[in-house]
């Protein structure tokens, strides 16, 4: 599903090139749930965008579910990103202005889906997360743990293989925490790949395998 091959990245400070990744190889299996953990300032957020394809690798191979990802343009990235990807972030990311049903629906709306099956399927994936009493509440209106399955149902509305889930209990407390991660597990179990970046052991705890990044570099992973 996920292939990386000495996948390096530097970013610019002033005149001078500062190493992020340094020729990471891993391999994520579909259907797998893996962690991604290291300390602040290890590479781990700058690895998970590249497996995004919300960033670039400066060198090195990725391919995503047999694509590979440097020879595509981007409008392909861009379909990659909405087709194929579901993404959580720690902020939730939602709009504040629209309820919940509509944030839900953008996915759809940028795919070009028609409004009628956009509201269809929009319901059904906040029914599934528990919120079909919440559709028509804007984000000010709910829980933080109420957020977040809120944008994880718009990160699997589009039946994404891949969920890409970047701190995704970070600002929420620890029983809430604890259900988002249950909610995980449920979608791993329908066939979901999940690779998600924390800190927090008893989140990581909670998947599959857990890959450890330090100083740029992956040092508990087999090639």
């Amino acid at each position: 599903m996920i292939q990386l091959h000495a996948v390096s990245k530097s970013y610019q400070r002033g005149d001078l090139p500062v190493p992020v990744l340094k020729k990471i190889s891993l391999h994520i299996k579909k259907g797998e749930f893996v962690a991604i953990m290291g300390p602040s300032g290890s590479g781990k957020s700058t690895l998970l965008n590249i497996l995004g394809c919300l960033d670039a690798a400066d060198s090195g191979m990725y391919k995503l579910a047999g694509k590979t990802i440097q020879t595509a343009n981007e409008d392909e990235l861009a379909k990659i990103r909405n087709r194929k990807i579901g993404f959580v972030f720690q902020s939730f990311n939602l709009i504040p202005r629209i309820d919940a049903e509509h944030n839900v629906e953008l996915p759809m709306v940028y795919a070009g889906v028609p409004p009628a099956i956009r509201k269809k399927r929009a319901l059904a994936a906040l029914n599934i997360l528990g919120l079909a009493d919440r559709v028509s509440h804007v984000p000010a209106h709910l829980s933080g743990g109420q957020q977040q399955r809120v944008a994880i149902a718009r990160a699997i509305v589009n039946d994404p293989e891949i969920i890409i889930a970047d701190e995704p209990t970070g600002a929420l407390d620890s029983q809430t925490s604890h259900e988002i991660m249950r909610i995980f597990l449920q979608l791993q179990a329908s066939g979901k790949t999940i690779v998600m970046v924390t800190h927090e052991e008893e989140i990581g705890a909670y998947a599959q395998r857990i890959i450890r990044v330090r100083d740029g570099e992956i040092f508990n992973v087999p090639l």
